[in-house]
């Protein structure tokens, strides 16, 4: 290394072929392979290759604009930042380090190099390339920009959080940083196997857990996406098999659904048994960039993406990955992908989807931004909650308590023994048998149980409510579930002394809860709820009333407050409160 130039520090979140995942890191290389140029792109990584040939690793990455080295035909934009391959190799892994400190960091508003205009024009483009024949389906993509500074390691962790992403990779390469929240496993080698999982077909998550299934349902029947997975399948199959060995290469998952923080995406794997002659180099020429990020047919779509997009997509939709001494590798698309410059404080992350000829460009443009999602979500860890009225004995609403939780569980992933929380509850309230408590139950991810209880006090005759001075977002899918997440209600907290809750609304006028609690308006006689779809928490106690048929679902404007009869905050804890606008 030069003195003073800083080290560089990779780190790899990657599951194995068990499903596994075995987070290694890499600094202190004993040497850089490296190239800007495309002629010297199949020399360097047959260079990296010798290394491995006498026992060393080799971690980094090929940026996309590196394509051209395995097939001259292939077009890209010019002028990429960053080197077209950079590879350190090292004499092995580290484990990783529980030490290393985080930092802060700050990052201006992410904005989309085109407009909606010029993204439009673009979409047009491909459209009327499609009606020609030149093109099935084009990855059609463009970078959004901000300002970072501070720590980016830190950024990365919390990138690979917000996505749960089962191939994540951090490379600070000392000019710049990549921080890969990627889901997508480009190859694996594997005892002389090759596995490629493409994704293609993506469907934002429901805000609840009804909606989150319907959502994955219609994406596993969309002939849309099926169509765009199976045109990759295809040029995938044929990628491989021009280094398969004959009649190995095999899909053995087809339209696959994989359910991530922000977004369902449609996957499939190919497989093949590599010629034994072949190595790394020949994978990437095969398959080199994947075709889940190019559309098929690779040339002339390459091509058509080349005069559309307008700036480089870097190492965005190239590869990263490592590769061991025992000649296994595994390389990810790096899509959720953000690139940092060291120097300006740049940071870029590219964004897209494939266009078909069945494509909306509203739908697409729509997707990019879901995709986006990720950038400001900060994944920090939370429980399940559920606040229980415990009367000598007995709960109230038990049932409906349960099924709620175990639904947000299976939303979040969260791994809930019903028969463990069951008998918790019931302990505790054998032994607090005589009393009236509010009982708080916490379910941790990985299952963990809390319980704790707290006496009730009389509920007032009636209480003072605010209504919110703005609306609130409903797009949170904290809204609709219980949890120690609140901060989406810390904006609507009122200070206002003997106000004892604030009633929400959201963008369109509509009356949604209270922080505290559900909303019930008496309305020409009839009690009245606003549905979940308004943007509010499916509370137990108003399920139950709901069940009996003591309230409806109705959509409930602020106007309505005015002609109401009667105002109630109600909830499983505290029953019925009638209250009264401040």
């Amino acid at each position: 290394m030069e003195a003073g130039k800083k080290v560089p520090y990779l780190h790899f979140g990657f599951t194995d072929s068990e499903g596994i995942k075995k987070p290694m890191v890499f600094t202190h290389p004993i040497e850089i392979i490296e190239t800007s140029q495309i002629e010297e792109v199949i020399n360097k990584l047959k260079a990296v290759e010798k290394h491995i040939e006498e026992g060393k690793y080799a971690a980094g990455y090929l940026s996309y604009e590196a394509a051209p080295a395995f097939e001259p035909h292939f077009r890209v934009r010019p002028d990429p930042s960053v080197p077209l391959l950079w590879f350190g190799i090292f004499e092995e892994p580290l484990e990783e380090s529980s030490e290393k400190e985080m930092g802060e960091f700050q990052i201006s508003e992410w904005d989309a190099e085109s407009t909606q205009e010029e993204y439009h024009n673009g979409f047009l483009r491909i459209r009327s390339e499609i009606e020609e024949g030149n093109t099935y389906q084009v990855n059609y993509t463009m970078r959004l920009k901000a300002q970072f500074k501070g720590d980016d390691y830190s950024f990365y962790k919390r990138l690979s959080r917000a996505q749960s992403a089962d191939y994540s990779a951090y490379l600070n390469i000392g000019s710049h940083s990549i921080l890969s929240a990627s889901p997508e496993l480009f190859f694996r080698l594997h005892q002389g196997k090759v596995t490629a999982r493409p994704m293609k077909g993506t469907v934002q998550r429901g805000k609840t857990l009804s909606e989150d299934k319907e959502n994955a349902e219609w994406l596993y029947h969309s002939e849309k996406n099926r169509s765009e997975n199976l045109m990759i399948v295809d040029l995938l199959r044929n990628d491989l098999g021009s280094i398969a060995e004959t009649g190995t290469v095999s899909v053995p998952e087809l339209f696959q659904i994989e359910k991530y923080p922000t977004v369902w995406q449609m996957t499939s794997e190919i497989t093949c048994s590599l010629l034994p002659h072949l190595g790394i180099t020949d994978i990437f020429k095969a398959l080199f960039p994947c075709g889940s990020i190019t559309g098929a047919p690779k040339i002339s779509t390459m091509n058509i993406i080349s005069e559309v997009e307008r700036s480089p997509r870097e190492v965005y939709c190239g590869a990263i990955g490592y590769i061991s001494p025992q000649g296994e590798a595994v390389f990810n698309v790096p899509i959720r992908t953000v690139l940092i410059d060291h120097e300006t404080g740049g940071a870029q992350y590219g964004v897209g989807g494939g266009i078909t000829w069945d494509s909306t460009m509203k739908d697409e443009y729509h997707e990019a931004f879901v995709k986006a999602r990720l950038l400001t979500q900060n994944h920090e860890s939370f429980q399940l909650l559920e606040s229980l009225r415990l009367d000598n004995g007995v709960y109230e609403v038990l049932e409906e308590h349960l099924s709620r939780l175990l639904e947000s569980a299976e939303y979040f992933g969260y791994r809930v023994d019903e028969h463990k929380v069951r008998r918790l509850l019931m302990d505790f309230a054998s032994e607090n048998n005589q009393d009236v408590l509010k009982v708080r139950l916490l379910v941790s991810e990985s299952g963990d149980l809390h319980i704790e209880g707290a006496p009730i006090g009389k509920n007032p005759d009636s209480i003072r409510i605010k209504l919110a001075e703005q609306p609130i977002n409903i797009e949170n899918s904290f809204l609709y579930h219980k949890t120690t997440r609140r901060d989406m209600f810390e904006p609507f907290r009122s200070v206002e002394p003997g106000v004892f809750d604030v009633l929400l609304w959201n963008a369109q006028g509509e009356l949604t809860e209270f922080t505290l609690g559900n909303l019930v308006l008496k309305l020409h006689g009839k009690l009245l709820t606003p549905p979940v779809s308004c943007g509010l928490l499916g509370g137990t106690f108003r399920a139950k009333l709901l069940a009996e048929g003591i309230i409806n679902e109705q959509v409930l404007k602020k106007e309505h407050l005015e002609s109401a009869e009667e105002i109630w905050f109600i909830n499983s804890v505290r029953g019925w409160i009638k209250a009264e606008l401040a």
